[in-house]
């Protein structure tokens, strides 16, 4: 299966991406790091959470990778490198704690690389991983056209090769790929507002709409929703964000 990242690097995926902090999005890792401990964020996109890391470590103890290039930082006093999950530049058994947010979700081969996040923990190390459940996510109203505007979201996710419910699934791959004392927690968040969900939606039907001519009438009749949704009233909107620490 074809792997792509869904959400794109326009302008409003770019800023959502920038708004995130070590503070809001690993809370849950914050609690577990210890001054010199060797930190890896695997799909740290800007850096921003990655950067949030380093006064509880130390500076040059923690290492950011992500597949796209142009998003890490430069200047930083965060190492950054591109690479892939699924080959990461990274020795083996040289990392204290790997974490990954939002990563999981995208993946296609998600039982390969949390084969690989192994490989680059030493043993007795810490896996933190944080990822979304779009299954649960809590939307009020939830209308028709809210329902049918999402079911062509998930369309596009999984035509990129990812999982919109990821998040369902999440602790039983990892408990397959060997780790031990898995704990899991559900974090509800408002990533973004009501409306600017459905404005978010509908601009990546579109977008795929006019990129290819695949399941065109289902991604056009979930546009359609999608217009009407951005154009009703307001509501709330809060992912489910699946929080979750295992041992090597």
């Amino acid at each position: 299966m074809l792997e792509g990242y869904a959400p794109g690097f326009a302008d409003d995926a770019l800023s959502m991406m920038s708004a995130r902090t070590a503070g809001d999005r690993a809370g849950f890792v914050l609690r577990t790091l210890k001054p010199g401990m060797r930190v890896l964020d695997v799909g740290c996109g800007p850096g921003t959470i990655t950067r949030g890391f380093v006064p509880v470590v130390g500076a040059g103890r923690v290492l950011g990778v992500d597949p796209e290039a142009r998003q890490l930082p430069v200047g930083s006093t965060v190492d950054f490198v591109a690479g892939s999950v699924y080959g990461l530049p990274v020795l083996s058994e040289s990392v204290d704690l790997v974490f990954a947010h939002a990563l999981f979700e995208h993946l296609s081969r998600p039982a390969a690389a949390l084969q690989e996040l192994s490989r680059v923990l030493r043993p007795g190390g810490t896996l933190a991983l944080s990822t979304s459940d779009w299954s649960r996510a809590r939307l009020q109203p939830k209308t028709v056209n809210v329902v049918a505007a999402l079911r062509g979201h998930y369309l596009l996710r999984r035509r990129a090769g990812g999982d919109p419910f990821a998040g369902k699934h999440i602790a039983g791959l990892v408990e397959q790929a060997g780790f031990r004392e898995v704990q899991t927690h559900a974090r509800f968040r408002p990533d973004m507002p009501y409306r600017e969900l459905a404005r978010y939606v509908e601009s990546r039907l579109d977008a795929a709409l006019s990129a290819s001519s695949a399941d065109r009438d289902q991604l056009a009749s979930a546009a359609r929703s999608a217009w009407a949704w951005s154009h009703s009233g307001d509501g709330s909107f809060a992912q489910c964000w699946l929080e979750l620490l295992a041992v090597k």
